[in-house]
């Protein structure tokens, strides 16, 4: 069966009272844009519905790809959901030709998948930002222990278990979304439709293997890899990659020779740790647990006290800002003095920052032209992103070892600042803190490599920084496995840059404001490329994007003046909003491109 593309898809929903059946009742909740609000994947788009009579939010499913018996699993999956009262799980009901979309497949009406919305964002995402709170991190680890021991007491598993399948609450508690792989106790004897992501499963997983304890091999090496990063964050810095945590599927396959697990040896000091370590080889050596007590799943709940000065957040909230102790200099507090909030732009001369100070917060000091020094006191453990951005007349700043962490382009567009050294205690730079900043940079932490001007992490599988100015042309080591936000950003002397094939995602704003790169390959290794990925990239004028590739971000080409040709073969499933901005293609590619993802990326948003 053929199915509509999610530009036909999204059509439909917008006048889902007219095109939906049984569901006609609800009706789409829409974006700032004032289209229907949605996420999509490799083989399905998601509709955020609402229930007006009731205020209840749903999600509707709208499948883009075909899968054999889809529709008899998802009954079975329903009839047994249905008995199951838990926050980890939401409930299904699958509804055949449910959803009128005019398209060009021979079908006119489509099934879709109803379930609870559930509001939060995905472990991937909720990790990619609290990693180094070793409190957030701590209680992370704590609830998925939970859940695990939960879900290996069911009759049921899910099929799939990854932090991107995994939703994180506002009150941090834990639900698992995207059914299609899972197993129920009515479909014993029958084939796997999936045997899971790589990264996540077991190496010996087959279509064979489809009962409930599928999930044990995941549940227990995402557990350790939470474990290992709550207690060391500098792990993932090192040893993580784009779409999965600490281990890959070599880890699995040569774990004597795996790097990861020797890495994790010195960690063994931890009760808990040693606990999660023997599940996960004893789930390697049998692909499951069965034998063992759901229990040992369960650590010991993270001490809030001890923890408490990790969970600072280096976001201003509102609150926080309505309730700030202003300083003689203008400077903003917050109420227990422990992150220094917002410097006015009026700040003149050289300041001081207050002792006591913990965090000094993203935006802090952003364009403040005038001072010329900012004494940073020992006190100060967390830098946030761009906390010091485009502060013009910044000469002088010395890092205190207390810092234990950086903020993305935290010193963006200092160009009075010469010299910049980063302490041995720093052991996380989130994306680049020091791009658009051309002064001398030192490193003193062992947490890092910094050779020939390139700053990478501790074993060279991430470009942190490139810092060469004068370079043409570069190709990235082999070593290299995944490429930093912003790591290349305003390297305008680079024209041409060879991406090697053990790279498999491109970051946010990656190669932005390049503006004299002409010539790049994107190897089939690449899955997703990120938001502003390519923006500004003036003497781009064709790029390939290869059949790996499922997912381009927002403004991801925009403002790429030279960029006329493009082929996006049919693996992408989504791009976001502003994505070709400005770019120079022919009427007939856009117009090819608009009917397949919308108009909204060619739109500036």
């Amino acid at each position: 069966m053929q199915y509509p593309l999610i530009s036909e898809y999204v059509k439909a929903i917008q006048d889902a009272g007219d095109n939906l059946e049984q569901l006609a009742y609800l009706t789409p909740v829409l974006d700032d844009h004032g289209e229907p609000y949605r996420s999509s994947g490799a083989f399905a788009v998601v509709f955020k519905m609402l229930d007006k009579s009731t205020g209840k939010y749903y999600a509707l499913k709208c499948f883009t790809e075909e899968q054999e018996g889809r529709a008899d699993a998802y009954r079975q999956i329903a009839d047994e959901l249905d008995m199951v009262d838990s926050p980890y799980i939401t409930s299904v009901k699958y509804m055949e030709k449910e959803l009128f979309v005019d398209s060009q497949c021979e079908e006119d009406e489509f099934p879709v998948l109803l379930m609870d919305w559930v509001e939060g964002e995905t472990m991937e995402t909720y990790i990619s930002s609290n990693y180094c709170n070793q409190y957030a991190m701590s209680m992370l680890c704590y609830r998925f222990g939970k859940m695990a021991a939960w879900l290996r007491t069911q009759s049921f598993a899910h099929g799939d278990i990854k932090p991107d399948n995994i939703i994180v609450r506002p009150d941090g508690s834990l639900t698992l979304v995207d059914y299609d792989g899972m197993f129920v106790s009515s479909m014993k004897g029958c084939k796997s439709p999936t045997v899971g992501t790589k990264d996540f499963s077991h190496p010996l997983r087959t279509m064979d293997d489809f009962d409930e304890t599928i999930d044990d091999f995941s549940l227990a090496s995402i557990a350790l890899s939470l474990k290992a990063i709550s207690m060391k964050s500098t792990l993932l810095d090192i040893y993580g990659a784009s779409d999965r945590l600490l281990f890959s599927e070599n880890d699995y396959r040569n774990p004597s020779n795996s790097k990861v697990i020797s890495a994790l040896q010195e960690l063994m000091c931890d009760k808990d740790f040693c606990t999660l370590y023997s599940l996960f080889m004893l789930a390697l050596a049998r692909k499951e647990l069965s034998a063992y007590s759901f229990r040992l799943f369960i650590g010991e709940k993270p001490n809030i006290t001890s923890l408490m000065d990790e969970d600072l957040s280096t976001k201003p909230t509102e609150e926080e800002l309505k309730e700030a102790f202003v300083d003689e200099w203008g400077v903003k507090y917050s109420k227990d003095g422990r992150k220094l909030l917002r410097a006015p732009k009026v700040l003149i001369g050289a300041y001081s920052v207050k002792e006591g100070t913990r965090i000094i917060c993203d935006l802090a000091f952003y364009f403040c032209d005038s001072p010329s020094e900012i004494v940073i006191p020992s006190s100060v453990t967390s830098i946030g992103d761009w906390a010091f951005s485009f502060c013009r007349s910044l000469s002088e700043i010395v890092i205190p070892s207390s810092v234990t962490s950086i903020g993305d382009r935290a010193f963006c567009g200092c160009s009075s600042l010469k010299y910049i050294s980063i302490p041995k205690s720093v052991i996380c730079l989130n994306g680049n803190p020091f791009a658009k900043w051309n002064g001398k940079l030192e490193c003193l932490s062992p947490n890092f490599v910094f050779e020939d001007d390139i700053l990478f992490n501790k074993d060279k599988s991430r470009i942190i920084s490139f810092r060469n100015q004068n370079i043409k042309s570069y190709v990235i080591p082999s070593t290299v496995t995944s490429i930093g936000d912003h790591a290349f950003s305003w390297c305008r002397s680079l024209s041409e840059i060879v991406i090697s094939s053990s790279v498999t995602g491109i970051g946010k704003g990656v190669f932005s404001c390049c503006d004299s790169l002409s010539e790049i390959v994107i190897p089939s290794s690449v899955t997703s490329i990120g938001d502003s990925a390519f923006s500004c990239c003036d003497s781009l004028s064709e790029i390939v994007i290869p059949f790996s590739v499922t997912s381009i971000g927002k403004d991801a080409f925009s403002c790429c003046d030279s960029l006329s040709e493009i082929v996006i073969p049919s693996s992408v499933a989504s791009i976001g909003d502003s994505a070709f901005y400005r770019c120079k293609f022919p009427d007939n590619l856009k117009q090819e491109l608009i009917f397949r993802f919308g108009d909204r990326i060619f739109k500036e948003i």
